[in-house]
C-alpha cells in the first residue's frame, strides 16, 4: 500500500510537549524550530522525561520571538530567543558537548519551579554546532539539541502492531516522533535506505532506540505502568543497540514537506532491525 504522512510534529523544547503542525521546512539540522531549546541541569547536563516525566506537563507555544510556556495552575512565562551577547553554557547531550545561550534567570526559575529542580533554559543558537555521530552520519550532516539524529520517523501500521500485543494499547505520542507514515505494512520501514518526502530526500541510517520516556503518558506526566510499552517492545524488537521502534532520518536536502506527502521509497534492502531473544 503507498505510503502517506499522516502527521508531523515539533517538539521545541527538548523534553517538553510536542504538538502536531499541517506543514513543516525541513532544514539539515532537522524540522525548524524543533529541539532547539532545552532544560539542562546546573552542569549543563540535559535534563529529560527519564529523569523528570512531569516535563510532558509543560505546553510550549511558538511566538514570535520566542516561546511562551504554560504549566496548569501557574502563570504562563514568555521567553525571548537569547541575544546574540547573551550568556554562553557549555552544556552536554549524550556524548556532544557545545555551547547554548543562556534564556536567563526568569525561565530558569519559572522551570525550577514547576519542575521541582533546579534548571536552565538554553537555546542552540548556532544550528551548525552539533554533528551526528560520524558512525552513521556523513562530515557536513548536523543536528540540533534531539538525542541523536535530526527527524524521527513512525508508522501507524508498526503501532498498530504493537497495540495488538499490548493489553492497553498506546498513541503514538509516547513515542514522540517527528512524522508519521500510513499506509504499508506493520515494520515496512525497517527496510528503506532513502525516501523522498515532498521537496525532501531523506536517508535512514539505523533504526531507533526506546526508553523510558515510553512508558509516560505525554498528557499527564504520569506513567500508568512501568513496563509497558518498553516491556512488550522487547520481546520482539530487541536489536543489537536496543530496542527498536521507528527510524532516524537525515535530511540529504531542504524544503518543504506538509501532512498528505506521498512518501517514495528510493533506495531499500534488508531489514536494519534483526531482533534478538531477551
Amino acid at each position: 500500500m503507498d505510503a502517506v504522512v499522516t502527521s508531523l510534529h515539533l517538539h521545541p523544547v527538548k523534553g517538553l510537549r510536542g504538538f502536531p503542525v499541517s506543514a513543516v521546512a525541513v532544514e539539515p539540522c532537522g524540522f525548524s524550530g524543533d529541539r532547539r531549546w532545552m532544560v539542562v541541569d546546573h552542569g549543563g547536563r540535559f535534563i529529560s522525561q527519564r529523569e523528570l516525566p512531569a516535563m510532558a506537563r509543560v505546553v510550549v507555544e511558538p511566538r514570535a520571538g520566542g516561546l511562551f510556556l504554560h504549566y496548569a495552575g501557574v502563570d504562563g512565562i514568555a521567553v525571548a530567543v537569547p541575544r546574540a551577547d547573551a550568556a554562553q553554557i557549555e552544556v552536554t547531550v549524550w556524548r556532544s558537548t557545545l555551547p547554548a545561550a543562556d534564556a536567563g534567570d526568569a525561565a530558569a526559575d519559572w522551570l525550577s519551579a514547576v519542575l521541582d529542580t533546579a534548571c536552565r533554559l538554553v537555546y542552540l543558537a548556532d544550528p551548525n554546532a552539533r554533528a551526528v555521530d560520524p558512525t552513521y552520519g556523513a562530515e557536513n550532516d548536523r543536528v540540533s539539541f534531539a538525542d541523536g539524529f535530526p527527524v524521527l520517523l513512525a508508522a501507524e501500521g508498526s503501532l498498530d502492531d504493537l497495540n495488538r500485543r499490548l493489553r492497553h494499547p498506546v498513541p503514538m505520542r509516547r513515542f514522540r516522533p517527528n512524522l508519521v507514515i500510513g499506509g504499508p505494512a506493520a515494520w515496512a520501514e525497517d527496510h528503506w535506505r532513502r525516501i523522498r518526502i515532498g521537496e525532501v530526500v531523506f536517508r535512514l541510517p539505523k533504526p531507533c532506540s526506546r526508553c523510558v520516556v515510553t512508558t509516560v503518558d505525554q498528557e499527564t506526566g504520569e506513567r500508568p505502568d512501568p513496563r509497558e510499552p518498553l516491556r512488550t517492545l522487547a520481546s520482539f524488537r530487541r536489536a543489537e543497540g536496543g530496542v527498536m521502534f521507528g527510524q532516524n532520518m537525515i535530511p540529504e536536502t531542504v524544503g518543504r514537506i506538509a501532512v498528505g506527502d506521498a512518501v517514495q521509497v528510493l533506495e531499500a534492502g534488508a531489514s536494519n532491525v534483526i531482533p534478538i531473544r531477551p
